[in-house]
């Protein structure tokens, strides 16, 4: 499994309609609220052979509410 995380920008005042929506699709492992350019952070795992990039393009990107995303890959976990 591959862990990635994704910062969320959501239109003003969705972050917790954005948040709800993802808890209730159950793909993000973790989701938190952030203060800064981002409103929310969500971590995320694909199986080995899943393209991240698809992923968040058809899973993440299409909620109603989010306005920008910005992926991170990770490497290792210590």
């Amino acid at each position: 499994m591959k862990a990635f995380f994704v910062q969320i920008k959501c239109d003003l005042g969705k972050a917790y309609e954005v948040a709800s929506e993802l808890a209730d699709a159950e793909i993000a492992s973790e989701i938190y609220s952030t203060a800064g350019q981002y409103d929310l952070l969500a971590k995320f795992y694909v199986d080995d052979g899943e393209d991240i990039g698809h992923f968040v393009n058809q899973k993440v990107q299409v909620i109603a509410g989010i306005k920008d995303t910005f992926t991170t890959v990770t490497f290792r976990a210590f």
